[in-house]
C-alpha cells in the first residue's frame, strides 16, 4: 500500500476514503493495477492488465481541479511546461496524463484549461526483467555492448526493458566482468527515469546521466557535448530528426539502445531511415518482444 499512499495523498477526501477502502476490501486490486482514471461526472476507473473496476462514484469538476492544485503543489503556473506536454510526474515515477480544452498558438499547445480527465498511471520498475537478454545485447569480450534497437507493439514492456538494461550497463556486471558504462538517458516524455524535482525516481544505474522534457535531437547532441556518455537511450524512436541523431552519434563512437514500435521486421523497415541503419549495420541488434 505504500506505493499507492504516493497517489491517494492527491485526492480530495471523499474520493480518498473511497479508493482506500476498495483497496482494504479488494487487496489484490493493489498488485495488479496500472491506472486510476478520473473523468469529471463518469464513474472512477481502476484498471487491471486483465479488467477494469469501477466505482459509481462521480467526481465533479471542481474535484477534478482540486486534484490538479495538489499535482501542482498549488501552483499551477509552475507546472504549465508539463501540463502543456499532456501529463505531470509526480514522487514515486508515478505519471498523470491529463485532457482537456487546448489552447493553441502558432500550432503550438500553450496551455491547457477546464480539465476534465486525469489518468493516473502507477509506475513500477522491476529490475532483473533485463536478465534473459542481456547477453544479447552486451558483447563482453570488448567490454561493451552492440548497438540494440528493442520493437514492440505499445503496452508490451520496452520502456521497462530499456530501463533495467541502461540500471545493469551503468552499474556494471561483476558476475560475467562487465565494466560500468557511462550512459545517457534523454527522456523525452520523463518515462524512463521518472524525474520528479530533477532526481530520477527510478534505478538507472549509477554511471547515468538524464536529461529529460526535450526532443531526442536535441537531448543526445547536448549530451554527446556535455556528458560524454559511452551509451545513450531513447523510448520510441521514428522521426527524421530522431534518426538522423542516432546516426551522429553513432558514427562518433557512442553506443545506443533505442526502442521503437511494430510487431515484425516488416513494420520496422518501413521506415526509411531505420531500415538504411539496419542494411548498413549501425543498428547490430534487433529483439522483438511477444
Amino acid at each position: 500500500m505504500d506505493n499507492l499512499n504516493d497517489i491517494l495523498k492527491y485526492f480530495p477526501h471523499n474520493i480518498y476514503q473511497i479508493l482506500k477502502n476498495t483497496f482494504n476490501q479488494k487487496e489484490t486490486l493493489i498488485s495488479s493495477l496500472q491506472e486510476i482514471r478520473i473523468r469529471v461526472n463518469k464513474p472512477i476507473i481502476l484498471k487491471t492488465g486483465q479488467a477494469d473496476f469501477l466505482i459509481e462514484y462521480l467526481p465533479t469538476q471542481s474535484e477534478v481541479f482540486e486534484i490538479l492544485e495538489k499535482l501542482c503543489n498549488n501552483s499551477i503556473y509552475a507546472y504549465q511546461n508539463q501540463i502543456c506536454q499532456g501529463f505531470i510526474t509526480i514522487k514515486g515515477g508515478h505519471r498523470v496524463g491529463l485532457t482537456g480544452t487546448a489552447i493553441t498558438e502558432n500550432d503550438k499547445i500553450t496551455n491547457i484549461k477546464y480539465i476534465t480527465s486525469l489518468n493516473f498511471r502507477i509506475a513500477r520498475q522491476i529490475k532483473g526483467c533485463s536478465n534473459k537478454i542481456l547477453k544479447d545485447v552486451i558483447l563482453k569480450e570488448e567490454n561493451t555492448i552492440y548497438n540494440t534497437l528493442i520493437v514492440s507493439p505499445p503496452g508490451k514492456g520496452k520502456t521497462t526493458i530499456l530501463r533495467d538494461l541502461i540500471r545493469n550497463i551503468s552499474n556494471g556486471i561483476p558476475s560475467i566482468g562487465f565494466r560500468g558504462k557511462t550512459c545517457g538517458i534523454v527522456d523525452e516524455r520523463g518515462e524512463i527515469a521518472a524525474m520528479y524535482h530533477g532526481i530520477p525516481q527510478n534505478d538507472v544505474g549509477v554511471r547515468t546521466d538524464v536529461i529529460e522534457n526535450i526532443s531526442k535531437e536535441k537531448g543526445i547532441k547536448m549530451l554527446i557535448r556535455s556528458m560524454a556518455p559511452e551509451v545513450i537511450a531513447c523510448d520510441e524512436i521514428g522521426g527524421k530528426e530522431d534518426i538522423e541523431a542516432i546516426q551522429d552519434a553513432i558514427i562518433s563512437g557512442v553506443k545506443g539502445i533505442f526502442t521503437m514500435h511494430g510487431k515484425n521486421l516488416e513494420d520496422i523497415k518501413e521506415n526509411n531511415k531505420i531500415d538504411y541503419l539496419i542494411k548498413t549495420k549501425q543498428i547490430e541488434k534487433i529483439i522483438f518482444l511477444s
